[in-house]
């Protein structure tokens, strides 16, 4: 049974283009040959440069040697050998390339521990055409910067971010410790931080937080914002001697207890 399904509305074999003038380099990781052939010729239709692989060790080749380099990793989790999951934690180890992890199981178990791997989103197989291809745009915008909503424009602009002697850089998505160390953030601890650092002092419930999520994630869930909030702590409160930036406040939500400056 194929996982790629049609949706109302248009020819499957019609271009989907939006505004994107460039043609992202997607690199395809999955054992299925149909579903490969599928996924390139879909992607090809929609103005996307394609490189596909079977496995991960024809994963590894296709990165090292990719022109232009790969934008975005599609990763099948059902792998022959290694693991999706496992292959994620490999790209996240030196990349912070984009991967969109793809998969016949929909559980919030592997859900979660995608998003905890440093997944960018999260896709259920079957699923539309037309969805795919607009979830992978929306990942490419906000890793180019330009598709986060959830902050206030004074914040999102290019500069620079200080916090309890953090600094964030937000054009080129760098975040430097107090000790000078860059702290790697996935595109989902990013888009959250960047929530937290719009609105300091100011409660922001799970609900909205979750909106957050929903740009990033299209289905996300509860459980999603305590996981991201969870993990980004671990990023800027990496040790009980830090001071706790991010405070739960009971059936409320989350505040950001740091003063935040434009430098």
């Amino acid at each position: 049974m194929m996982p790629v399904r049609t949706t109302g509305g248009g020819s499957a074999g019609l271009p989907l283009r939006d505004a994107l003038d460039r043609e992202p380099h997607v690199v395809i990781v999955e054992d299925d040959s149909e579903v490969r052939y599928l996924l390139t010729r879909l992607l090809r239709e929609n103005g996307f440069v394609v490189s596909a692989a079977r496995d991960g060790r024809e994963m590894r080749e296709v990165l090292r040697a990719a022109t232009p380099p790969a934008e975005l990793v599609l990763l099948d989790i059902m792998l022959p050998g290694t693991s999706g999951m496992d292959l994620l934690r490999e790209i996240r180890a030196t990349s912070r390339v984009p991967v969109v992890m793809l998969t016949a199981r929909g559980e919030e178990t592997d859900r979660v521990l995608g998003l905890e791997f440093g997944a960018d989103d999260y896709i259920t197989k079957p699923f539309g055409r037309r969805e795919l291809v607009a979830r992978l745009r929306a990942v490419l915008r906000r890793a180019d910067g330009t598709g986060l909503e959830s902050a206030a424009p004074s914040v999102t602009r290019a500069g620079a971010l200080q916090f309890a002697g953090w600094r964030l850089e937000t054009g080129r998505r760098e975040l430097t410790s107090p000790a000078g160390a860059l702290v790697d953030l996935s595109g989902a601890e990013y888009d959250m931080l960047m929530a937290f650092l719009a609105h300091p002092q100011r409660v922001l419930g799970r609900d909205q937080l979750l909106e957050v999520g929903r740009r990033r994630l299209g289905d996300a869930f509860d459980r999603t914002v305590d996981v991201q909030v969870s993990r980004l702590r671990r990023k800027i409160e990496p040790d009980d001697g830090a001071p706790q930036l991010i405070k739960t406040v009971r059936g409320a939500g989350y505040v950001f207890v740091a003063t935040v400056e434009r430098v």
